[in-house]
């Protein structure tokens, strides 16, 4: 019998304890939780229509449609997202009046709230491939697959702007392992600290091991296999240079013209000037149910559940 009552009473307890602890968490708006970060450059929720940040250190620039601006009524965020068709629209700021976004820091942060409808998709960054040899920067890309990064986030840097030698195109980016569900919001994000380049998806950040990279056979005679490298993170201590180009959203400047559109919704992009570190990013980088989540949820997979 008295075990019995010992049970009850632990039983009691448990609840009452779990009840308190409801209690005592608070709400906790992401968009809040993203303006206090040290280090915010710009943060876009597109709750203004105009193409202004909400918050960061750079409150001068403003992003423009390169055509009709087209919105929808479900970002993740504020409620609101820039619809790209993935052919012609993109967004821009000239790199004369990017301000602060032409990071100088030696380390980078981006991240963003997408709803990708497939193929190779340049995100935000400043980005572009041809003018003056290549003005390439910092990147954020969704699917490149021509080396090892096919679905999956991508982070590119580079310090001199151009190819990475010898070969045709930069190969210098992390590729998460995990892949970037189709039509679906998630969040995308990927730091630099100088050294190494990572690629989180939903917050998370796996390691991949060694891999032969496609399309590098034939270009090096000690290598005459291609080169062998570890994508996530991503070795690369040749810094960021600062190489002049616009910074962009939804394409990147190639030899043909605007290319490698993003096809889909982007509800949110934020920029800091520096590499975040692995619990800050999965604290911000997330597709919570609502623009709200409680302290004390569980967290899997970059998705915060309500009580």
């Amino acid at each position: 019998m008295k075990v019995g009552y010992i049970i009850l009473l632990l039983s009691i307890i448990m609840v009452l304890g779990c009840t308190t602890t409801r209690r005592l968490t608070t709400p906790v708006n992401l968009t809040e939780q993203i303006k206090r970060q040290k280090g915010l450059v710009a943060f876009w929720d597109f709750s203004d229509t105009l193409g202004h940040p909400v918050a960061g250190g750079a409150k001068e620039v403003r992003l423009i449609a390169s055509g009709q601006p087209k919105f929808t009524n479900e970002g993740p965020l504020s409620g609101k997202a820039i619809v790209l068709n993935g052919k012609t629209d993109y967004w821009f700021i000239k790199h004369e009046n990017s301000g602060s976004l032409d990071v100088n820091t030696n380390a980078i942060t981006v991240i963003a709230w997408v709803k990708w409808s497939g193929g190779t998709g340049f995100v935000a960054g400043k980005w572009n491939e041809y003018e003056d040899g290549g003005k390439r920067q910092y990147g954020l890309f969704v699917s490149l697959p021509y080396y090892n990064g096919s679905h999956q986030v991508c982070g590119h840097i580079s310090k001199n702007g151009g190819p990475t030698p010898p070969f045709p195109f930069s190969i210098d980016y992390s590729a998460s392992p995990q892949k970037v569900a189709v039509n679906e919001w998630v969040c995308v994000a990927f730091t630099y600290n100088g050294t190494y380049i990572k690629s989180y998806l939903n917050g998370v950040f796996k390691e991949r091991k060694p891999e032969l990279i496609k399309r590098t056979s034939g270009f090096l005679t000690d290598k005459p296999q291609g080169l062998t490298q570890i994508k996530n993170p991503y070795y690369y201590p040749d810094g960021m240079g600062n190489n002049g180009s616009d910074f962009t959203v939804g394409a990147v400047q190639l030899k043909k013209g605007m290319g490698n559109f993003f096809k889909g919704e982007i509800g949110g992009i934020a920029v800091f000037d520096r590499a975040l570190d692995s619990d800050e990013i999965k604290k911000i980088a997330i597709i919570p149910l609502k623009n709200e989540y409680y302290l004390d949820n569980n967290y899997k997979d970059g998705i915060f559940n309500r009580h």
